[in-house]
């Protein structure tokens, strides 16, 4: 069954069409679309502006890859690399290209009132003025509360329940999934890219994905992905007001408070117990069996071990490794910590 993307690509594009850093031997190579490292074929174009992505790089079956001189070694022999200097916003540009209209959340045209439809949906109950676009699937017993929408060719399993006010696009949903009233999932997220006068608007044409039994509290925010997903994984559970960023990815069992928020690329592993009022500056990663107490920040590009229990108010602002204790602003050992206070 093929996977369903919400955002139909313009093209092809010749490759010289997409970028001037083409040799005339590639000019007039066909590229059908852009797409991650991992999701590329050989009719795509991708890009790799990190290191982190090395391994992602090396396997790619993209045809052009937009990258720059440090990092082209990474890539297959076969694959041809545009060298840049700043990745992102060329890459930006390039996917503005296939997906003029994807930098805005223009209408969704194709609702209809759901007693229209209703017909197509037996098994589903439906509150008071609710509004379901076009090629929308709904698995039986889920239940959606009054005014919310849910936009077109949106995925719903079985036995889920929706709250009122509830807003659902580019999105596809597990089984048993709760999502309380008042959530916003799959919108647009916070994407720009810096450049002299004015900052470019990054287009984000990726999805949500929630896996099967995660349940959300009220008013919580999910943006959909920028290329890539935004995933949380089964049996996670969001308070109120969770805020997930693109690129987001949550593991397995994991807990997250009231008012967490999670800036883009974050990785957040299985098992972990999140404090309210949180914040993760973008591009963490965190690891398994992480606690971290109320109000305490992560600084960006991070990577915290599997165990490490953060204190309630710290500032993380370097790596942890695995199974250490820490607490303070900065965030120092915990025995440390108490040393210190102590005196």
């Amino acid at each position: 069954m093929p996977e369903t993307f919400f955002f139909a690509p313009k093209g092809p594009f010749y490759l010289n069409d997409l970028s001037n850093e083409t040799s005339d031997k590639n000019s007039k190579l066909k590229i059908s679309d852009i797409k991650t490292l991992d999701r590329a074929t050989k009719k795509d174009i991708t890009f790799f502006n990190s290191i982190d992505y090395e391994s992602h790089a090396k396997k790619t079956k993209a045809a052009a890859c937009v990258t720059t001189k440090n990092l082209e070694q990474y890539l297959p022999e076969e694959c041809i690399k545009i060298l840049v200097k700043n990745v992102l916003f060329s890459t930006a540009k390039i996917s503005k290209k296939f997906y003029p209209d994807s930098d805005l959340d223009y209408p969704d045209k194709s609702l209809v009132d759901s007693k229209k439809i209703s017909s197509k949906f037996s098994s589903v109950t439906f509150g008071k003025n609710i509004f379901i676009g076009k090629k929308v699937k709904i698995g039986s017993k889920t239940s959606i509360g009054a005014n919310s929408v849910i936009e077109h060719d949106v995925q719903i399993g079985k036995n889920c329940l929706i709250g009122f006010n509830v807003t659902i696009k580019n999105s596809i949903i597990g089984n048993n999934v709760v999502i309380q009233d008042g959530c916003k999932i799959g919108v647009k997220g916070f994407g720009f890219i810096p450049v002299k006068d004015k900052n470019f608007r990054f287009p984000h044409i990726g999805r949500v994905i929630l896996e099967d039994n995660v349940e959300l509290g009220a008013n919580c925010t999910i943006d959909r992905g920028s290329i890539g997903d935004t995933v949380i994984g089964e049996n996670t559970f969001l308070d109120n007001q969770v805020h997930m960023a693109h690129n987001v990815k949550l593991g397995k069992n994991t807990y997250l408070d009231n008012q967490v928020h999670m800036a883009h690329n974050v990785k957040i592993g299985s098992n972990c117990l999140i404090a309210g009022q949180v914040g993760f500056a973008g591009s963490s990663t965190i690891g398994n069996n992480v606690s971290i107490g109320g109000q305490a920040g992560i600084s960006g590009h991070l990577t915290i071990g599997n165990n490490v229990k953060i204190g309630g108010g710290s500032g993380v602002v370097k790596d942890i490794e695995d199974n250490q204790v820490v607490m303070g602003y900065p965030a120092i050992p915990f025995k440390e910590f108490i040393k210190n206070w102590k005196k």
